[in-house]
């Protein structure tokens, strides 16, 4: 068995103080950069350093807390999410913070350091940050912790991961599309933070239309700007032969495309196809019903809080990815 690792060690190799350490673990996070934070918090990763006091007695006690970060709490889905975890914690006796980054990394590292600074139980979240380095912290202080939904880089084989099964719903499109006669695949995505569950989408639709002969183009819409968007899917349509359906990769997308669509007279399935990502209840509405790839957000919120529930009640236990299904929900806009 090799050498416990102490805090001279971790402070050696995170070129710091042992005090910065000690403060580190104490949740005194005052003049302490993001940068210093996420460094000393690797370093306990890849040390396995664990405390023989300080944070480890802290944790002692149960806060009965659990915070719950989402991107972005204006789009429904992520209110639906929160939903599914209240209806799992609160029955367990569990106080619910719903936090909201507002898909924004430095907001979220923030609300994080506060979780840390109230003892929370577990954190839920729905990242900002593209790499989970931002969350090395909340496992260094004994917090266990669920990623939802969005994709992430370097993500630890042994951290939670609940979300849907993007690729494959996407790459099922191909021979859908087929049948009905198109050649061309228009996606619109709009990524506001860096991690997303729009990348995986992204990439299914890419090799469904290189295994099916499908002429693939995606436009990312910055910063709102519908005008470009606009601009971007005139063009395309005009330029492009053969059918083309219209994907949004993710439903407040859907607003914006109904809306150009209208704009410049194109209806659907007459001009173009048309599906979009999520499920908008008031979408069948639309002509005879807009063609959904539909992801359960309540149940990604409930599978995560079981999660959580079983790592507050047994640390050690690992849990891995969970993907769930995305449904088709098969209407006359294609």
């Amino acid at each position: 068995m090799g050498k416990r690792a102490t805090i001279s060690d971790v402070a050696r190799q995170a070129h710091v103080s042992a005090t910065t350490v000690s403060r580190y673990l104490n949740q005194h996070y005052q003049k302490m950069s993001d940068e210093t934070k996420a460094r000393i918090a690797q370093v306990i990763a890849d040390l396995d350093y664990s405390p023989s006091s300080s944070a480890r007695q802290m944790r002692q006690k149960s806060s009965h807390l659990v915070g719950v970060l989402v991107g972005d709490i204006a789009n429904p889905f992520s209110s639906l999410m929160a939903k599914g975890i209240y209806d799992v914690l609160q029955p367990a006796g569990y106080d619910i913070q719903l936090m909201n980054s507002n898909d924004s990394k430095e907001a979220e590292s923030r609300h994080l350091d506060r979780l840390i600074e109230q003892r929370a139980d577990g954190i839920i979240v729905q990242p900002s940050a593209a790499s989970f380095a931002q969350f090395e912290r909340c496992r260094a202080n004994g917090i266990p912790i669920i990623i939802v939904d969005r994709t992430m880089k370097n993500l630890p084989t042994d951290v939670a991961y609940v979300t849907s099964e993007n690729f494959d719903a996407c790459y099922r499109l191909g021979p859908i599309l087929v049948d009905h006669g198109y050649q061309n695949v228009i996606s619109v995505s709009s990524r506001l933070a860096e991690a997303s569950g729009q990348i995986l989408r992204i990439k299914g639709l890419m090799q469904t239309a290189n295994d099916h002969q499908l002429q693939y183009i995606n436009l990312e819409m910055r910063d709102g700007n519908v005008e470009w968007l606009k601009a971007e899917l005139q063009q395309n349509l005009q330029e492009l032969s053969g059918r083309t359906a219209v994907i949004s990769l993710m439903g407040p997308l859907l607003f914006n495309l109904l809306d150009i669509f209208k704009n410049l007279s194109i209806t659907f399935p007459q001009d173009i196809g048309l599906i979009s990502y999520d499920d908008w209840d008031w979408s069948r509405f639309i002509g005879d019903g807009i063609f959904l790839l539909r992801q359960d957000m309540e149940l990604m919120g409930s599978q995560a809080a079981q999660f959580l529930l079983e790592m507050i009640h047994d640390p050690k236990k690992k849990l891995g990815t969970e993907y769930l299904p995305v449904t088709m929900v098969e209407r006359p806009s294609i």
